[in-house]
């Protein structure tokens, strides 16, 4: 993880390490998608009370096969993506493979946590970062089936403290 401020706000860059399971692998050649979420979360630390929540973000990603293009679709978004309504504020990238595909996923790049004014002066900030696999967003009939099996569980969680980095 990397914190950098820049003129326009302090951004969050983070990496993440996961295999698909071979599950999943299955459910995507199918051309279902599955829904991955990014959040964090960054806290001011002080010393006579609770830490406070300076910023918060998240960012919601959706990988689908396209069976006619044979290409790989990525749609990433601040809000959930549902339906057609969920595309209309979501970047939208293809991949030829399912490779270069999670690759852009493990690849958290620049989320915006906010202005430098909102988060404050301290050259330090905890820092709480999740990613997981939203089982919720799946179809129905996937989302049953998922109960209890090890391979849908896709999640990672770390807590640091963080520099800020300004940048040049």
């Amino acid at each position: 993880m990397r914190l950098e401020q820049s003129e326009d706000g302090v951004y969050l860059s983070a990496g993440v390490q996961f295999e698909l399971p071979s599950l999943v692998e299955e459910v995507l050649d199918k051309g279902i998608a599955i829904y991955f979420v990014a959040e964090a979360e960054m806290y001011q630390e002080r010393w006579y009370w609770t830490d406070r929540k300076v910023a918060q973000v998240t960012r919601h990603m959706r990988l689908a096969y396209q069976p006619l293009t044979r290409r790989w679709r990525l749609n990433v978004s601040p809000v959930p993506i549902t339906g057609a309504a969920g595309f209309g504020i979501s970047l939208n990238q293809n991949f030829d493979s399912l490779g270069d595909a999670l690759e852009a996923i493990k690849r958290i790049g620049r989320l915006r946590m906010g202005d430098a004014a909102e988060i404050g002066d301290d050259t330090q900030h905890q820092v709480m970062f999740r990613f997981r696999l939203d089982t919720s967003q799946l179809p129905r009939p996937f989302q049953i089936g998922v109960v209890g099996q090890a391979d849908w569980n896709i999640s990672a969680e770390r807590t640091a403290r963080l520099t800020l980095e300004k940048q040049q």
